[in-house]
């Protein structure tokens, strides 16, 4: 969920994950010679993943216990675990965003003159992401003897589960650029994992904020399914909170103007 750099561009620092020393581009992460085709597979994997810790920790805890509270720490508990490890293990490769909300926000920022994916690369990425959310909730749901393919009837339309996407999402892009801003994307794996984990608490919808993790949930009727006639307003709030996010890195992580006075006798 780091953001990456733009490859043809000037040679980029190495991952922040694995080099703390090293000055890092903002908002990128990825070494600029990995070919294009391993970070999508780097992408669909992670995605997959992510789409299978979610739903297979879900359909456990439900087959644990009764109790919903107790479900959903062991829920966010796995996902945050889970995100972590991926995060450090998959964002030299991609930069791990596995979430097309993170490169459709980078993609956007390059356009603005920063660094982050091109257009090819972000119509290579999202696909990506989204075969292998999908990937990740079948295989879940084939490890636990559950039917491989049944939409989910956990309906998730309320007007307040949208508030809490657009909350999720923004409080994710925030992070993650607010990091890239202050050159300390190598705290990405445990800051983006805290972050999901707590949002998964403090936000009514238990923060998806990820429109592929979005669509692969709704192919699992499970603990972590959402209903597809609410995936729309889902992703379309998710869509929201990446212009609300990237507003407010805009005005928080503000670069002032270099002081080119001259000091005084």
């Amino acid at each position: 969920m780091t953001a990456t750099e733009s490859v043809g561009t000037a040679p980029a620092a190495e991952s922040p994950i694995v080099a703390a020393d090293v000055p890092q581009a903002a908002p990128g992460a990825t070494p600029p010679r990995t070919p294009l085709i391993a970070r999508a597979a780097a992408e669909l994997v992670g995605t997959a993943a992510l789409v299978a810790v979610v739903v297979g920790s879900g359909i456990q805890a439900t087959e644990l216990t009764q109790d919903v509270a107790l479900q959903l720490l062991a829920n966010s508990t796995a996902t945050v675990f889970g995100l972590g490890v991926l995060i450090a293990l998959l964002g030299p490769v991609s930069g791990a965003h596995f979430n097309p909300a993170v490169t459709l926000a980078e993609w956007w920022t390059a356009r603005r003159g920063g660094a982050g994916v091109n257009s090819r690369e972000l119509a290579v990425y999202v696909p990506s992401q989204i075969v292998g959310a999908i990937a990740g909730a079948i295989l879940a749901d084939a490890m636990f003897g559950e039917p491989l393919v049944k939409w989910s009837t956990h309906d998730r339309s309320a007007g307040n589960l949208l508030l809490g996407e657009v909350v999720a999402t923004a409080g994710l892009i925030l992070l993650i650029f607010g990091l890239a801003r202050t050159d300390r994307l190598r705290f990405a794996p445990v800051a983006v994992a805290s972050y999901i984990g707590a949002a998964y608490w403090f936000t009514s919808s238990t923060s998806f904020a990820n429109p592929a993790v979005t669509i692969g949930r709704a192919f699992t009727d499970t603990f972590a399914g959402i209903a597809p006639a609410s995936v729309p307003g889902f992703i379309g709030m998710q869509l929201v909170g990446v212009i609300v996010g990237l507003a407010l890195v805009a005005v928080i992580f503000m670069r002032g103007k270099a002081d080119t006075g001259t000091p005084e006798a």
